[in-house]
């Protein structure tokens, strides 16, 4: 099960600012003017061990009042459906209004848990203030200044309280999840390989289940597919169908064990789905590209080699993964993407002997040893893979500290070279022997 923490209130009230602070990025811009955030950025985060996606739902592209509340309302819908925590975002220099009161009302109706967050409580008076917020009707509040960080601690240790622990399955089926951004095939690719129209199926709000499963087993593949394709609310999502589908591929994403990553092939990469990769990526998920209506495409002899450039390009340091071009129209190449994402899910679950490791990695070491620092010479005497659900790497040596990211990458691309690992990010740890 998936812990996302959505972030909602009406503009302005510095929704984008704690997000920035959760994720410890500066992906949101901030901005005085209200209505600024028309991206739906999500990210990871992590508090006191626990890892979650932090989703900011953000304003919304300018037109009427009425279409502009109309709007929020209908992302505060879909965070109260899709979301595991809801952090409602009030601003104590302004007071409640209006548009707090109607999305406390959706609030109060759902069996979410929510936060009153009250932001901008930046001096004492202000802790006085906040209590204003109590007539909301949505229990105990938590005064906190996104700018300076004070209070999110206090608040951040309520929050993970709500989250579900994620187990681990033994022995279960490989997980392959389809994701991708609206119309890009999805349907059409799942409905060609298991050979039959499936009706859309439409989720009611509340239910447990994340995602839909199907178990396939035909030609020699027996695996569990996570559709997050025909999934639409029973009320029109309209304009927030992008953020909508965000918040389903993340739950997909996070169920599953490869991310087949579907793009259409007459827009490329779009930044959507390079966050969608990067989020596979630090999930340690497998991840496979794939690249529909290549049919459409005007070709010459360069056109794939160019295309498959740009996309490693957009999505680096991380290019070591397949690209499989397809039209799911035409059925080409449909079943070579399942070859090669079953390719991919044991990749990363391989396991490579301590010896092997020692007799290939060893050697190279020692033609190419860590550059020395500060006139000490770093020695690395022995390295072992680590248990994990993706590979993980122990180099044990005499002063890891002086190690630097250019060499790790160099051990890394090493690795791969002789081990192949595609499709799946590693990890190497230098420790004290």
């Amino acid at each position: 099960m998936s812990n996302i923490i959505a972030i909602v209130g009406r503009p302005n009230v510095g929704k984008s600012t704690l997000y920035n602070r959760l994720t410890e990025s500066r992906k949101a811009i901030v901005d005085d003017m209200s209505g600024v955030t028309r991206d739906r950025h999500y990210g990871q985060a992590e508090w006191v061990g626990k890892t979650f996606t932090v989703i900011d739902t953000g304003g919304y592209v300018h037109g009427s009042e009425d279409i502009f509340e109309a709007a929020i309302r209908e992302q505060v819908l879909i965070a109260i459906e899709e979301a595991s925590v809801i952090l409602f975002m009030v601003d104590v220099t302004v007071g409640i209004t209006d548009l707090d009161d109607d999305i406390a009302h959706l609030l109060r109706r759902s069996n979410k848990p929510v936060f009153v967050v009250v932001n901008k409580v930046d001096h004492h008076q202000l802790h006085t203030d906040a209590s204003t917020f109590y007539a909301l009707g949505l229990g105990e509040i938590y005064n906190i200044s996104s700018m300076t960080g004070s209070g999110t601690g206090e608040l951040l240790d309520e929050v993970v309280k709500h989250f579900d622990e994620v187990q681990e399955e033994e022995g279960s089926l490989p997980k392959y999840a389809i994701v991708g951004r609206p119309n890009v095939g999805k349907s059409s690719f799942i409905n060609a390989l298991i050979g039959k129209e499936r009706n859309i199926v439409t989720p009611i709000a509340g239910t447990t289940r994340d995602s839909i499963q199907i178990h396939y087993n035909q030609f020699g593949h027996e695996f569990m597919l996570i559709d997050t394709a025909g999934l639409r609310r029973k009320t029109k999502v309209k304009e927030n169908i992008e953020f909508y589908s965000v918040m389903r591929t993340i739950k997909a994403l996070e169920e599953a064990d490869v991310v087949i990553l579907m793009i259409d092939a007459t827009e490329g990469l779009e930044s959507q789905d390079v966050n969608i990769f990067h989020l596979a990526e630090k999930n340690k998920k497998g991840v496979v590209l794939l690249v529909n209506k290549w049919d459409l495409v005007d070709k010459d002899h360069k056109t794939l080699k160019r295309f498959e450039e740009e996309i490693r390009n957009k999505t680096a340091p991380f290019t070591d993964y397949p690209i499989v071009f397809t039209s799911v129209i035409e059925k080409q190449r449909i079943f070579k993407a399942i070859e090669v994402a079953t390719k991919v899910y044991e990749n990363k679950y391989k396991k490579i002997p301590t010896s092997k490791l020692n007799d290939v990695m060893l050697p190279i070491i020692e033609n190419y040893p860590p550059p020395a620092t500060k006139g000490k010479y770093i020695k690395i005497k022995y390295v072992t893979q680590i248990t994990g659900r993706s590979p993980m790497f122990a180099f044990f040596c005499n002063l890891p500290q002086y190690i630097k990211d250019p060499y790790k990458r160099f051990i890394e691309n090493k690795l791969r070279e002789h081990f192949d690992f595609t499709g799946v990010p590693i990890q190497i740890f230098f420790r004290q022997k």
